[in-house]
């Protein structure tokens, strides 16, 4: 406003670094929100692939760990199950 009543060259170089800084101050604030809404799409992003690193590991876990099946035979089995061999 003092620019404005003061008519020398001054003052309006002044007044027009006043009006800069105020641009660039809006400017600045502009850019910290799109930042901060970024940093939580972000956050939201890592969180669900947290879940899925955390599902991922537990299904190689449980391939990894042994059967509790008992094992099979191989072979071919004859109708005389006492092992010996018919002549």
């Amino acid at each position: 406003m003092l620019s404005s009543v003061l008519n020398s060259g001054t003052a309006a170089d002044v007044g027009i670094l006043v009006v800069r800084t105020f641009v660039k101050l809006r400017e600045m604030l502009s850019t910290h929100k799109e930042l901060a809404a970024k940093l939580e799409a972000l956050e939201r992003k890592v969180g669900s692939h947290d879940q899925a690193i955390a599902g991922l590991i537990e299904a190689i876990r449980q391939l990894m760990a042994p059967t509790e099946s008992g094992k099979r035979q191989i072979g071919f089995i004859t109708g005389d199950r006492s092992g010996k061999t018919k002549k």
